[in-house]
């Protein structure tokens, strides 16, 4: 079985939460080709590509779930974001990660949010975001499968901590006449099956006979999400607004967190109320 951390918080020290107008927060969603952002008070997702321009060309500082290039990445953020920020004022960012992203994804995104002065970095499994944007019961196992442009990741949420993932580095990218659907499809499968097997408290089992969650831009795509249900034996319907589930998640989370008041004291959002 695959665990990963519980979301965790990272607090400047004796720094006290400024409570004034200058005061805001981002919900950030740092996917391999599109990045995606909410920022307080605004009523749309920022929705851009993930490149940076450092010569001549645009390159992708992220690749298949990883942060290849920080410093690139800041630089993204910075020309996506910084100017549509106050100058003066600390902020609270949510941010969402991969559940196998690991410390090193968590520690080199921390680093590029720098370029946005945070106050306090909150990071969040992109599963979870998920389950927070569509209001699921995480008191029930949950099962989100999140089908990016370059990543296909399966995760099971337990008591909406993370319990087993799988991932694999193929996504709606990679379709091609030599690359069909089906192989997505196939390596979905594949992942739940072994998950399945795993199982010795049949968490996944009752998250996988409720229905999976389907998430992420190839979820927008019923040549994937109608064979993953028959394949699957399960009702596998993509959640509303797939493509921008994760972000919406952490913008709900953001929310909670700003009305929180012990926010530069958490250091797990299991802290925050549901």
């Amino acid at each position: 079985m695959t665990t990963t951390p519980r979301p965790q918080a990272v607090t400047a020290p004796d720094r006290p939460w400024p409570l004034d107008r200058q005061c805001s927060g981002i919900a950030l969603d740092l996917g391999s080709a599109r990045t995606r952002a909410w920022i307080s008070g605004r009523r749309s997702v920022l929705d851009v590509p993930t490149v940076t321009f450092p010569g001549d060309g645009a390159i992708r500082p992220i690749q298949r779930g990883t942060i290849v290039d920080t410093p690139g990445t800041a630089r993204m953020l910075d020309r996506l974001l910084g100017h549509r920020l106050p100058r003066f004022g600390r902020r609270l960012i949510v941010l969402t990660a991969p559940a196998l992203g690991g410390v090193a994804f968590r520690a080199q995104a921390r680093t590029a949010v720098e370029v946005l002065r945070p106050h306090t970095v909150l990071t969040v499994p992109s599963a979870r975001a998920v389950a927070m944007a569509v209001a699921a019961d995480l008191t029930r196992p949950l099962l989100v499968v999140d089908i990016g442009a370059h990543v296909t990741e399966v995760t099971l949420l337990t008591d909406g901590a993370v319990t087993d993932a799988r991932h694999t580095a193929l996504g709606t990218s990679d379709l091609d006449s030599l690359t069909p659907p089906a192989q997505i499809i196939d390596a979905v499968v594949a992942m739940v099956t072994t998950m399945l097997e795993q199982d010795h408290t049949f968490h996944m089992l009752d998250a996988l006979q409720q229905g999976p969650l389907l998430a992420g831009g190839g979820a927008l795509r019923p040549d994937i999400t109608y064979a993953l249900a028959r394949q699957l034996h399960a009702p596998a319907e993509p959640v509303p607004a797939p493509h921008t589930a994760a972000v919406r998640g952490a913008a709900k989370l953001l929310r909670v967190a700003h009305t929180h008041p012990s926010i530069t004291g958490i250091t797990d959002t299991s802290e925050l109320p549901h």
